[in-house]
């Protein structure tokens, strides 16, 4: 089958052929005629199967035909993600080039006023996330009630989101009398629930088993420890035939850090996660995409929606909590009919994540060995430094009370420099004879004889030397041998 066998207008169909595409894949040829006759649509396709130009395409020449109006987009469009709006709006420029639409995007972490002017205006198609749409419309920016066409994009990750009660509330502030389009990798049922309830008589159309993932990826586990991560990551990255790659981690802070460890051993490594500014985002995707950089560290925030051509491995540095968003992560890879390869390291961490992911998919994953020396799949991967040094230093034996044995060279400097003068003192003092008894107090009212008030040590004509002191020599030059007390280097 042919794009030009589904009805589309010759404009769409120059351009899809200037896009370097001629067959459909299983999605688009099911869900495009079905579009074009207006019907509401349940659209169940796994992530990679081209499920984003299925809707589209028909919804341009759709909306080919009609006028818009200030502040009432006459479609909309519910993506989950930023990331995953940008993508649908490129499609949208893409394909769209010989027709005079107008689209606007509105997302978080980006000023308000182009979008409100952009609604002023009027648009043919407004892609927006849950969040920010909700914002505008509380503040009297946009009036949904000339909307005839609604898409529910990555229902699954809606759900996974908390977006649902706003997807609920916005289905409400539409127009009764509309066409509904629902994509979902997965049908929970919550999921279901929400599709009986806004979705007239629709069409199912089901590609692939639910949660399954694309043939067209080879999936390996590899087995290692948590601090020998990094060592195997990088060993695979140079060894594995590596053109580009995403490296997904589940936390923020983990993503930060491969970045920067992944550069400080000379990789074009960049990252993407939801601390990011938006500007920030787009220019590491913008790198990424223009080769500046061919690994790209990222959290679940870029795990769905991103069509990056070229991809050849996705790793999953951990394993997602989620079994679902397994399938979004390796999704980025094996695109568009090519090949591509998913490894996941496994510690004893993620043992449950792995299996849950296992039990989703029906099958096991293949576990890959490999040996950090370079001699192929055969033994278990080990840290680098585990396996140059063969096993961990052997600590200084304990003696008593937990303290380490150290050379008796060390104990007898120790004893040497014991013996200070300040000890010989001490000593001395020891050594001295009793003092005299003081004589007895006289009675209180005896008469006493006149005192003399004896001068100040500071007048006296000599020093008092302290009693604990040791005379030094009387002047220098004099004595030239080893101070009393103290011992020498060369008696070491």
């Amino acid at each position: 089958m042919k794009f030009a066998d589904l009805g589309l207008s010759d404009e769409l169909l120059q351009s899809v052929l200037d896009a370097g595409y001629d067959e459909p894949t299983p999605i688009q040829a099911q869900a495009i005629p079905s579009v074009l006759m207006m019907r509401d649509i349940i659209g169940i396709a796994q992530t990679g199967t081209g499920k984003t130009a299925g809707f589209v395409l028909p919804m341009i020449d759709i909306l080919a035909h009609g006028r818009r109006r200030a502040l009432m987009p006459r479609s909309l469009i519910l993506e989950p993600t930023r990331e995953l709006a940008a993508q649908v709006a490129e499609n949208f420029e893409k394909y769209g080039k010989n027709h005079d639409l107008k689209m606007a995007l509105l997302i978080g972490g980006v000023q308000m006023g182009d979008q409100v002017k952009a609604l002023q205006d009027g648009v043919d198609v407004l892609i927006a996330t849950p969040g920010r749409l909700m914002d505008l419309f509380e503040r009297g920016k946009i009036l949904l009630t000339g909307c005839d066409l609604l898409v529910i994009d990555e229902a699954d990750r809606m759900l996974d989101m908390g977006f649902i009660p706003d997807i609920e509330n916005i289905c409400t502030k539409l127009p009764a009398q509309r066409q509904t389009l629902l994509f979902s990798a997965t049908m929970p049922p919550p999921i279901k629930k929400l599709a009986d309830k806004f979705l007239s008589n629709p069409k199912t159309i089901e590609v692939a088993r639910p949660a399954s993932t694309n043939t067209s990826i080879v999936q390996h586990k590899v087995r290692c420890t948590t601090r020998a991560k990094r060592d195997v990551l990088r060993h695979l990255l140079r060894t594995d035939n590596v053109s580009t790659a995403i490296v997904f981690a589940n936390r923020k802070t983990t993503v930060r850090e491969l970045a920067k460890s992944l550069q400080s051993h000379g990789f074009a490594a960049g990252e993407i996660h939801g601390d990011m500014d938006q500007n920030a985002r787009n220019a590491e995707l913008q790198k990424f995409k223009d080769g500046v950089i061919t690994i790209l560290c990222a959290s679940d925030v870029a795990a769905r929606g991103l069509d990056v051509k070229g991809v050849s491995h996705v790793f999953n540095f951990d394993t997602p909590w989620h079994p679902d968003d397994y399938v979004h992560r390796i999704g980025r890879t094996g695109r568009g009919g090519a090949t591509g390869r998913a490894f996941t390291l496994v510690s004893d961490d993620d043992i449950e994540s792995i299996e849950n992911v296992e039990k989703l998919q029906g099958t096991k994953i293949p576990e890959f060995k490999i040996d950090m020396g370079g001699t192929g799949d055969k033994a278990e991967a080990k840290p680098r430094a585990e396996r140059e040094a063969g096993a961990e230093p052997k600590r200084e034996p304990r003696g008593r009370g937990g303290r380490s044995k150290r050379p008796e060279r060390e104990v007898a400097v120790e004893a040497a420099v014991v013996e200070t003068p300040a000890v010989e003192a001490r000593a001395a003092r020891k050594e001295r004879p009793a003092r005299e008894p003081r004589p007895a107090r006289e009675p209180r009212n005896a008469p006493t004889e006149p005192r003399i008030a004896e001068p100040s040590r500071a007048l006296r004509s000599e020093p008092t030397p302290r009693r604990d002191s040791i005379d030094p020599p009387a002047q220098a030059g004099e004595w030239n041998g080893p101070v009393p007390g103290f011992l020498s280097v060369s008696a070491l």
